[in-house]
């Protein structure tokens, strides 16, 4: 079902130029379809902010649900900005406090950037755990994605994530492990999932806090955990809602960094590229250590060609996983709103515009 352009948001027209269903909301007010409001806490960095956008946009406005779909952007002041992205905020974001008032259906919280060697010195740590706390009570389930994972399982389980030997990136074959879970329900028994992270939340650790295990790779570890009751949180330690070429973006970074002298030339992500395109990459590594050593320019990196040879592996079913999950915050909120309606009460709906 259609996302609603709801606001002048430049997502929504990203979106629609790439073929997503996208409806006006004048359109959408006069259209007999349940509306469910969903909300993007978005702590991505000014340069991903909107890739993180249309990402999990994409991977809502393609669930099955028959409903119109309202995602609400929002992030938290504490977090450092540029002048453009605060800008940017500032024109289309919505504020926590407006959300609260409003109300929300369910959740979805990105990742962040790192800079403190402890979680709980971040400046997103404190106003994060108000969200989390404001929507363990009033929405209905809430999405964590790899950072915001792991934050949640130090400040609300207790645990704190491990650090791993090295950089965990590139693209990762998983199981399910209880195939009977509702949000695992008809998906791929073995799919893959990209990961981009140093840290981990063990398999020992979400099961020491109660929480039960859904998806899990023998080389990546756990990617999808759910809450003791099975649903009010739902973890994902990977990222199954990255571009096809969003690991080649990180990769083009890195080396960008290390000719700057920041770090060590990376390693390609694992299972990215084929052996025709590992090949290009280690030609590519030579010609951007000679020009270091002699001082010259940067060599343009190959995108264009390693682009046209990557494979997506993940979307498919990261599409099935978010519609489940938005299946079930449809069934719970309808019969909630069912009740309302019996009531004469609708909050979403003061104009009585929408049926039960």
């Amino acid at each position: 079902m259609p996302l609603v352009a709801h606001s002048k948001l430049p997502t929504f027209e990203r979106l629609k130029r790439d073929g997503e269903n996208i409806t006006p909301l004048k359109t959408a007010l006069h259209q007999d379809i349940r509306e469910l409001h969903i909300g993007l806490l978005n702590m991505m960095p000014d340069a991903a902010l909107s890739a993180t956008e249309r990402q999990f946009f994409r991977l809502v406005g393609e669930s099955n649900a028959i409903a119109q779909f309202y995602v609400h952007p929002f992030t938290i002041p504490e977090l450092p900005r540029g002048d453009e992205a605060k800008k940017y905020i500032a024109d289309f974001y919505d504020s926590f406090d407006k959300l609260k008032e409003d109300g929300l259906d369910a959740l979805i919280i990105t990742g962040a950037n790192v800079t403190q060697p402890d979680l709980s010195l971040e400046p997103f740590w404190k106003p994060l755990s108000a969200v989390v706390d404001w929507a363990y009570e009033n929405v209905t389930s809430t999405l964590c994605s790899c950072l915001a994972t792991h934050a949640v399982m130090q400040f609300r389980y207790g645990k704190k994530r491990v650090r791993l030997p090295q950089k965990r990136w590139g693209v990762f074959s998983h199981r399910t492990m209880d195939r009977r879970h509702p949000l695992v329900a008809d998906v791929n028994t073995r799919f893959d999932v990209p990961h981009s992270r140093f840290n981990e939340i063990t398999r020992q650790q979400f099961e020491e806090a109660g929480l039960h295990v859904l998806v899990e790779s023998e080389d990546a570890g756990v990617h999808l955990a759910v809450s003791e009751d099975k649903f009010r949180l739902v973890f994902f330690q990977g990222h199954p809602e990255y571009d096809t070429i969003s690991l080649l973006k990180e990769y083009k970074r890195e080396i960008k960094l290390y000719f700057a002298g920041q770090r060590d030339y990376p390693p390609v992500p694992e299972n990215y590229f084929s052996m025709q395109l590992q090949a290009i990459c280690d030609e590519y590594r030579l010609q951007v250590e000679s020009a270091r050593r002699r001082g010259a320019p940067m060599p343009e990196f190959p995108e264009d060609i390693l682009v046209a040879g990557l494979d997506n592996t993940w979307h498919d079913t990261a599409e099935a996983v978010v519609d489940n999950w938005i299946g079930k915050v449809y069934s719970i909120t309808n019969n909630d709103r069912r009740k309302q309606y019996m009531d004469g009460v609708n909050p979403r709906d003061p104009l009585g515009l929408s049926v039960p």
